[in-house]
Parts: structure tokens; C-alpha cells; sequence
């Protein structure tokens, strides 16, 4: 069938390695989306992470939709809100303590894009983080917010070998009420039990009247394999991690070389054998 939603991943699948958009993705997304292709970013950052490039794409108004924190919220980039599913303060609070019994640094986010931590010292990586999505940076305690404060996802992060000691920890102390996965090196997420960037991508296909084989998705990481089980079309990204690979219909080139506009260009304008990278894993 005719591909109608294309889902793309931001970090390392949409921008390349110097955290950009190459000219190539941003011709190719515009043509899709006049051609009446929805174009859809579907990412772990929150919409204030987002909205340059949704603006520099020329994806605006209330017809065009974003997906963020992995899934957690379904928007019109307008603002309207199709879905939204938060985490309750007494989880919040579950995590904030498992961070410091486990001297592990932690963050959320709300669904406002702003940042809170618990952590005195603020880890590098909350720093960065901050910064790329445009976010605020608030040291709060729990009791230093309302009662009913709620967060779009938590964030376990730090150096990659710090993760690697606490993940199946954490897997096993919080994944029968959450949904946790391991993001990227540096982020262990955890998200509302029904969050994930597949179900998002199905909730919102469901809304537009769409079928599995109109969508298309492209991604990297581990938290993108639900959007790929889910797309009649999955393409990973040349630099994409392994499992990615083995999870997806195609490999499309690395985000240095084109790869996204490969893709496009390829599976969903249908303008032939453009640059096919057969996946082989």
C-alpha cells in the first residue's frame, strides 16, 4: 500500500552526527508532506526539544502531529492534544529514591518540557540534556512539589557503565508498573506502563483512519523497535545499533550519508532503486 505516515526518530536518525539537519532530509520531508504524506517526529524528547526542526521542516498547524517523550504525549503541532499518559506522583517518588539509594543520577520531565532533579550535584548529562531540548532546569525535592505533580518520563542517566550496573535493577524493582528502556548509552527511561513510541504511532494512525502498511518508520535505538513491529515498513539507520538492524524490514544509510532522504525517497515517494541497503541482519 501507499505510505501515508512516515515516523521519524530524531536524535541520530532525523539529525546527524553533529546533532543537525542535512539539506537532503529537509527537501525530501517537504516533498512527502506535499505530496499529503504525514510526517511525523516521533521522539523521547519532549515538543520544546522538537519544535526547531518541526519548524525548519515546515511542519506546522493543527493537520500535522509530534510525538514525544517516547510515546507519552500525541499532539497537533498546533497544541491540541490527542493522547496523554502521565506518571503518578508515588512512582515519581519510588524513582527519585531508587536514584539516590542507588547514587544514580536522575531527572524527569513534565509535560511542559521542563526539567526536574533531586541531585544537588547535576550530573553532565542533565546539563546536556537541558540544553538540546530548550528545557528548564529545576532542583526540586518531591516535597517541594504539589501533591499531584505528575511527570511525561523519568530518566536514569550518566555514563554508559553506571547504566550497564543498575538496568536489570531497575528493569526488575519498576517494570511491572512502567515501561522501561534503555533509550541510548547515556538514558534509562522510564515511561507510563502503556507509553511506547509504537503504540503511539498506532494510537495516532488509528485516529487518521490508517492502516499498518501506509506507515513508515525510521529509527536508531532500542525504544524505536515498538514503532517498527508496528510499521508495515521499519527502516534502521546505517549507524543504528544491531538490534535496531535485526528488528527492521530495511537499512537505510547513516545519518552522515543521506540516509533518511534514501528512505524516503525510496520506500515512500517510490522514486525507484535510489540507494537500497537490503538489511542483512
Amino acid at each position: 500500500m501507499t505510505i501515508k505516515l512516515i515516523a521519524i526518530d530524531i536524535d541520530d536518525t532525523l539529525l546527524n552526527s553533529k546533532g543537525e539537519l542535512l539539506p537532503s532530509t529537509i527537501t525530501a520531508v517537504k516533498e512527502a508532506r506535499d505530496q499529503g504524506i504525514k510526517v511525523v517526529l516521533c521522539t523521547g524528547r519532549p515538543l520544546a526539544g522538537a519544535q526547531q526542526y518541526l519548524d525548519a521542516l515546515g511542519l506546522t498547524g493543527d493537520d500535522q502531529y509530534v510525538i514525544t517523550y517516547n510515546g507519552a504525549v500525541i499532539e497537533s503541532i498546533a497544541g491540541r492534544i490527542v493522547a496523554k499518559h502521565l506518571v503518578d506522583n508515588a512512582h515519581y517518588r519510588q524513582l527519585t529514591a531508587f536514584g539516590k539509594e542507588h547514587h544514580v543520577p536522575f531527572n524527569v520531565l513534565d509535560a511542559d518540557s521542563t526539567i526536574y532533579t533531586a541531585d544537588r550535584d547535576v550530573n553532565w548529562v542533565t546539563v546536556v540534556q537541558a540544553w538540546e531540548n530548550q528545557a528548564g532546569l529545576l532542583i526540586r525535592d518531591p516535597d517541594d512539589l504539589p501533591a499531584d505533580f505528575q511527570i511525561a518520563k523519568g530518566l536514569f542517566v550518566g555514563e554508559g557503565p553506571q547504566l550497564d550496573a543498575v538496568e536489570a535493577q531497575v528493569k526488575a524493582t519498576f517494570d511491572q508498573d512502567l515501561y522501561v528502556v534503555r533509550a541510548a548509552t547515556n538514558f534509562l527511561e522510564l515511561m507510563h506502563a502503556g507509553v511506547n513510541k509504537g503504540q503511539a504511532v498506532q494510537d495516532l494512525a488509528a485516529v487518521l483512519k490508517l492502516q499498518p502498511d501506509e506507515v513508515m518508520a525510521l529509527g536508531d535505538e532500542q525504544n524505536d523497535l515498538p514503532m517498527f513491529a508496528f510499521a508495515g515498513t521499519a527502516v534502521a539507520m546505517g549507524n543504528g545499533s544491531d538490534i535496531a538492524k535485526a528488528h527492521a524490514n530495511h537499512v537505510t544509510a547513516t545519518n552522515d550519508a543521506d540516509g533518511v532522504a534514501a528512505a524516503i525517497r525510496q520506500w515512500a515517494l517510490l522514486e525507484g532503486d535510489c540507494k537500497n541497503y537490503p538489511n542483512t541482519y
